[in-house]
């Protein structure tokens, strides 16, 4: 009779072994590709600037006014995810499951690797969007003469340098919000 009782007992814990260890790394899939959409979905983020514009006789003039006879070049930024972040993310998986493979010596131990590897994903993703976000805001791009070099946050993010002429729209543009923050200080 108590070997009926106790089978019949219900059990807290299932029938597969390593249970505790199959739903960790669950949770690592889960955490990374959580981390992966969060990092994609902030990293987006563009810039630009032209300097220069129209002269009142409807000709271009370059940043310091002088007039041009060819249209100022405008430059835009693109900041994307970095592919060498989602690699990492990637990595940190695999990495923390061949860990519990080879060195875990206990259900604990492999549960720790597990939970490491899910946080050190977690922290890579915050802290990769943090730099490549303030990183990219302090590019000085009005600084920008046509010539020179901008440093990116690589390896945390990827950006992306387009430059093209002026365009007479482009310059209407320009010359709205210029008026606009004059007006704006008077």
């Amino acid at each position: 009779m108590s070997q009926t009782a106790r089978r019949d007992a219900p059990t807290t814990e299932s029938a597969v072994p390593g249970m505790e260890i199959i739903a960790r790394v669950r949770r690592l899939v889960v955490v990374a590709l959580v981390a992966a959409l969060g990092y994609s979905t902030f990293m987006t983020s563009g810039k630009g600037y032209c300097p220069g514009g129209v002269a009142a006789d409807g000709g271009f003039i370059d940043a310091a006014g002088k007039a041009t006879e060819t249209a100022p070049t405008c430059v835009y930024l693109t900041l994307q995810p970095s592919p060498l972040i989602l690699f990492a993310f990637a990595a940190i998986v695999l990495a923390a499951i061949t860990a519990v493979l080879r060195r875990a010596q206990d259900i604990p131990s492999a549960i720790r690797y597990l939970d490491r590897a899910a946080a050190a994903v977690a922290i890579l993703a915050v802290v990769s969007v943090a730099i490549s976000q303030i990183w990219f805001a302090m590019i000085p791009i009005t600084e920008w003469d046509g010539t020179g070099t901008f440093f990116y946050p690589f390896p945390f993010g990827s950006v992306e340098l387009t430059t093209e002429p002026m365009s007479s729209g482009q310059a209407m543009l320009v010359e709205l919000a210029t008026e606009h923050a004059q007006n704006a200080h008077l």
